[in-house]
C-alpha cells in the first residue's frame, strides 16, 4: 500500500540559483550532477537538489495573502505536480533520466518574510518542500514524468 501511488507525477518548472541570494532562473532543461543541478548554487550531499510540489503553491499563497505565488518565490530547484512528495521520504523518485532520494523535509528559506510580508515564514511551513541527494544524475526538461521506486 505505502509503494503505491494514484499516479504517475510530471515536473512542471525547473529554477536554478547561480548563487546564494541570487535571483531565480527558470530554465526548461536542466542537467543534474551528483553534487546537483549544474550552474546551480547547491549544497551537495543530502541537499543536492529542492522539491516542491505545485499544489502547494495555492496553499502558500491563501496563508501569505497573495493570490498567486511564483515557483522561483520559494527558491526551490524543481517544481512537481501529481505525485505526493511527502509520501517518498526515504525512497527514490525518477525524473527524466535521474534518480534521486528524498531525504527530508525542507524549512522555509529565511527570505520567505522577505518576499511574502509580514507571516511568509510561517505560511511556508510545512509546504517548503523536500531536500533530495543524487543516485543518477543525467538530464531533465519540463515536463518529464516524475516516477516513485
Amino acid at each position: 500500500m505505502m509503494a503505491r501511488h494514484a499516479q504517475i507525477g510530471r515536473l512542471d518548472w525547473i529554477g536554478l540559483r547561480p548563487e546564494r541570494r541570487a535571483e531565480v532562473l527558470s530554465v526548461a532543461r536542466a542537467t543534474i550532477a551528483p553534487d546537483g543541478l549544474n550552474d546551480d548554487h547547491a549544497r551537495p550531499g543530502k541537499r543536492a537538489v529542492t522539491l516542491v510540489q505545485a499544489e502547494h503553491l495555492p496553499v502558500i499563497a491563501a496563508l501569505s495573502g497573495h493570490p498567486v505565488i511564483a515557483p522561483e518565490t520559494l527558491r526551490r530547484n524543481l517544481v512537481v505536480s501529481g505525485i505526493n512528495l511527502a509520501a517518498l521520504r526515504n525512497g527514490q523518485l525518477r525524473i527524466g533520466d535521474v534518480i534521486l532520494m528524498i531525504e527530508g523535509p525542507c524549512p522555509p528559506c529565511s527570505r520567505m518574510e522577505e518576499y511574502l510580508g509580514h507571516g511568509g515564514y510561517n505560511a511556508v511551513r510545512g509546504h517548503g518542500g523536500w531536500y533530495a541527494s543524487v543516485v543518477t544524475p543525467g538530464a531533465i526538461a519540463v515536463g518529464d514524468a516524475v516516477v516513485a521506486g
